[in-house]
């Protein structure tokens, strides 16, 4: 009987054998293509770049398909290269520190374009300063209202790259912008008065931190300054809206920032000055910020009014994949500690302890 069972075993397991490779067999034979394998390289063959954030210890990199920029110059002001990388695609680094990726630079710049500009009954003339990678302005233009853009940025050397590399760069040719090459701070300066319905600011970080834990100014900083913050306002319509990159609540200094910056936006004249949160993956803590500040809140667009210019901008143009009506208003939701701390007058208590 026990050699029974064992030739009853090895006929079963024959069989098994049998029809996984008939079915391994039809697999192969019945698929048009073989499958694409894509291959990364292992941690020790890594290539990533990345920012640690010396204030809190925080870390982030992103790994590259290879060693070497697919584009490196150096400009007038800063090292401008693009890389790749397998999941986030190409990637603008400028001195070191990722701008933007194909995959989520949707996520920050219509978010620092649609929520200022669908505010805005009318936005008519705007005003985009910085920016150069040319998103932010692509987005405006989406809007059927906008007769004018006036585009300020520093450093031709980053458009000119953004141009070739990126698949928005059709933006600068629109009959209705109007690029200019130059400082933000001193064009908005000599700006006249009641100038624009919109301006967004889309600055780099006005701050960094050493090695050594010193607090580094940057050139950027004259964008958050008491003097331009005024001349902003005074170029503004009686209704006008303005959007600036107010970084992540996720860092201690960066959050002192906000509140700060809200403070001087209402001390210069704004009516209401709210902090909204984008989820980004490509920057440090995942998480960063914008202080939408207004003249006349009372102004703004209501939700009928943004929900069916958002069906007709989405019929007429490429539509948008991350803002949507919904974050007008949600974005400006913020977790409680960050509430306490960039509107109460006394500053979260837990943060004062952290």
């Amino acid at each position: 009987m026990a050699t029974v069972y064992r030739s009853l075993a090895v006929t079963l397991l024959a069989l098994c054998v049998v029809l996984v490779c008939g079915l391994a067999f039809s697999a192969t034979s019945s698929s048009t293509a073989p499958k694409p394998v894509v291959s990364y390289p292992t941690i020790e063959e890594a290539y990533s770049v990345g920012e640690l954030i010396e204030e809190t210890g925080f870390y982030q990199s992103i790994r590259l398909t290879q060693k070497e920029a697919i584009y490196s110059t150096q400009s007038k002001y800063q090292n401008i290269e693009v890389r790749e990388s397998p999941y986030y695609g190409k990637i603008l680094v400028l001195d070191g520190v990722v701008q933007l990726t194909e995959r989520d630079a949707d996520s920050y710049n219509e978010m620092m374009t649609h929520i200022p500009m669908f505010a805005h009954r009318s936005p008519k003339r705007v005003l985009v300063i910085g920016g150069g990678d040319g998103y932010v302005l692509s987005e405006v233009l989406k809007h059927e209202m906008v007769e004018h853009v006036d585009h300020v940025d520093l450093d031709e050397g980053v458009i000119e790259t953004c141009t070739k590399y990126f698949s928005w760069s059709n933006a600068w040719k629109d009959p209705r912008v109007k690029l200019h090459i130059g400082d933000g701070a001193k064009f908005v300066k000599e700006a006249k008065s009641n100038s624009y319905d919109v301006i967004i600011q889309d600055s780099s970080d006005p701050w960094t931190w050493s090695e050594s834990g010193d607090k580094v100014v940057l050139p950027s900083s004259v964008l958050y300054s008491p003097e331009h913050f005024s001349n902003l306002h005074r170029i503004l319509s009686s209704d006008g809206i303005l959007n600036i990159q107010a970084e992540t609540i996720q860092i201690p200094s960066d959050l002192d920032g906000v509140r700060e910056w809200r403070e001087l936006a209402l001390g210069v004249g704004f009516e209401r000055s709210r902090y909204g949160s984008i989820t980004i993956s490509s920057y440090p803590t995942g998480q960063i910020g914008f202080l939408l500040c207004e003249k006349d809140a009372a102004a703004a667009s209501t939700a009928q009014e943004i929900g069916a210019r958002f069906d007709r901008m989405s019929q007429t143009t490429e539509p948008t994949t991350y803002y949507h009506p919904a974050l007008q208003q949600a974005s400006f939701v913020l977790p409680l500690w960050a509430q306490k701390h960039i509107y109460d007058e006394s500053i979260a208590q837990h943060h004062e302890e952290l």
